[in-house]
């Protein structure tokens, strides 16, 4: 049976994936829910179907029977996880899956202080957002032990790449350098993302649960200074967190303080980065024309 990815959420993370396995001739399809965004995708080549959970998707069950491998992105919503609310049978009912990955956050540990968090620590989330993704995780999990989907959980620290960096930030001028006296997290590269998940579909091992960091957390103020110094420019000012006026996404970053441990992603994954750390990666964007 030729392979196949399913993505439910095709979006930032999902296409870094989706593209290396189509350039090895698996077949990708995937899910958008606005309509401009399922246009774009499809012109890419990839084949795209509307879901939501108002929309329902009774497409799925066919296209699920017929895939090897499944990667969800979706966010829980106030009802709980769509993917599961709606498609958790047909997913269980799938004779030919392999691997299925979910793609959480490292919020779900709340805040340590700066300290260091790896997978076995407790689950502390400090905001709604993440206790949703607490409770996802627990859902997808669930189905692995009692109906044995082979289920990865992926704990994603902050996500940057091309077209989403620092490096866009301050050329535009909207960055912000936070004055939060040793305020820590770490970040990875989308295309370190993408091989983190090669890594566990060739390593497939259901119920495993991976950080995906970089090796360097660091203080956000540091990592706007350092793309000034590498663009010759000041850096903006040091602002208080409550006068930043910050998306709550943004927001949700702050409120957790702590470094992430990626011990397990090399040892038992044996993963090699291309962007090890903030400094690499940035200076790859930047000598991308980013």
């Amino acid at each position: 049976m030729r392979k196949s990815l399913f993505c439910f959420g095709l979006g930032y993370s999902a296409q870094a994936l989706a593209r290396r396995l189509a350039a090895r001739g698996w077949r990708v399809t995937g899910t958008a829910r606005e309509d401009e965004r399922i246009a774009a995708l499809r012109d890419q080549g990839f084949e795209v179907q509307p879901f939501s959970r108002a929309g329902g998707a009774a497409w799925a069950a066919e296209m699920l029977a017929k895939t090897t491998h499944v990667l969800s992105s979706i966010p829980p919503d106030e009802e709980g996880e769509p993917v599961l609310d709606l498609l958790a049978g047909p997913l269980c009912r799938s004779e030919h899956l392999d691997w299925v990955g979910y793609l959480s956050t490292t919020g779900v540990y709340g805040t340590r202080d700066g300290g260091w968090v790896d997978e076995d620590d407790e689950l502390r989330p400090s905001s709604e957002r993440s206790r949703r993704r607490v409770a996802a995780e627990r859902a997808w999990l669930t189905l692995h032990e009692r109906a044995g989907l082979p289920v990865h959980v992926f704990r994603l620290a902050g996500i940057y790449g091309p077209g989403r960096n620092v490096i866009k930030s301050v050329r535009a001028g909207t960055a912000k350098r936070i004055d939060l006296p040793g305020q820590v997290f770490s970040r990875i590269h989308v295309e370190d993302i993408a091989t983190v998940l090669e890594a566990s579909i060739a390593r497939a091992n259901p119920g495993a649960i991976y950080n995906v960091c970089d090796d360097e957390p660091a203080e956000p103020a540091r990592v706007v200074d350092y793309v000034c110094e590498l663009l010759g420019c000041e850096p903006p000012p040091l602002v208080p967190v409550e006068q930043a006026a910050l998306s709550d996404m943004a927001k949700s970053f702050y409120l957790d303080n702590k470094r992430v441990s990626n011990r397990r992603l090399h040892e038992e994954l044996g993963v090699h980065f291309a962007y090890p750390g903030y400094k690499a990666g940035l200076e790859a964007l930047l000598a991308a024309g980013e």
